[in-house]
């Protein structure tokens, strides 16, 4: 028997038997999460499905993390262009990348002080704000390696044939870049989705996201509805990538960047 193909079999054991343990959980029939459980039922999914907060928390994170994600892309890949062909100092670019090199805790309490004397804590524009300062730097860093990768030759061509810039860059270099456009919006979404540490700071009682929403749910209870709604994320979450790199080649794109 080889050693590698073990040693990865292995390693793949240890990185998913948490996720193992957690379906067990979700279907367990007790009242608080015991493991192993002592019986096994799917009442809470079917609680989680009556829970309305949890439902409205998710709501309120899908509508914003899709927002998120196209502000994102309208912000991130023309600034990725300009970097990728030069059109831009350097310097623009590690100021994109600043937020993923501080601790979300400093970002979120930053963006606290200078939110709350404008009144846009607890609102809309301010939380998404919040998650637009964390979410831009990956889709500013996939479009670059997107871009790249990408011959000048075909927009130069366009251009030589009478499209203005604009023109040649919607009709000839987008479509070329859609493979890193749909997985930086992928991204973008998951990452503003999960988003936890800066919703703490900008949320407020009538706009909670669901991570937040799960937070506090786990400060008062310890049923296995929390492992239950670990696993649909899980689920929804996994099957959002392996569709996107079916389709555009989400983990070569990641690995590319």
């Amino acid at each position: 028997m080889k050693v590698t193909p073990l040693l990865a079999g292995i390693g793949y054991a240890f990185l998913l038997s948490p996720l193992a343990i957690v379906a067990l959980m979700s279907l367990s029939d007790d009242q608080y999460l015991t493991f192993p459980p002592h019986g096994f039922s799917f009442r809470w999914y079917v609680a989680l499905a009556h829970n309305a907060a949890m439902l409205e928390a998710a709501r309120t994170s899908l509508a914003l993390a899709a927002t998120v994600a196209l502000i994102a892309l309208l912000l991130g890949v023309p600034a990725a262009f300009a970097l990728a062909r030069g059109a831009a100092p350097a310097v623009v670019a590690g100021v994109l990348a600043a937020p993923l090199l501080l601790p979300t805790l400093v970002i979120g309490l930053g963006l606290l002080m200078v939110l709350q004397p404008l009144g846009l804590v607890a609102t809309w524009p301010g939380l998404a704000l919040g998650h637009l300062v964390v979410v831009l730097p990956f889709v500013v860093r996939l479009m670059m390696s997107a871009f790249a990768g990408l011959p000048p030759e075909m927009a130069e061509a366009a251009s030589t044939l009478g499209a203005r810039p604009w023109r040649g860059f919607v009709l000839v270099t987008l479509p070329m870049a859609l493979p890193g456009l749909i997985a930086s919006a992928t991204l973008a979404f998951l990452v503003s989705f999960d988003e936890t540490v800066i919703s703490l700071f900008l949320v407020g009682p009538r706009l909670v996201t669901l991570p937040i929403a799960l937070f506090r749910y786990t400060e008062s209870r310890t049923d296995p509805l929390v492992a239950a709604l670990a696993v649909v994320l899980i689920v929804l979450s996994a099957t959002v990538v392996l569709v996107v790199d079916r389709l555009a080649g989400f983990t070569r794109t990641i690995a590319r960047s």
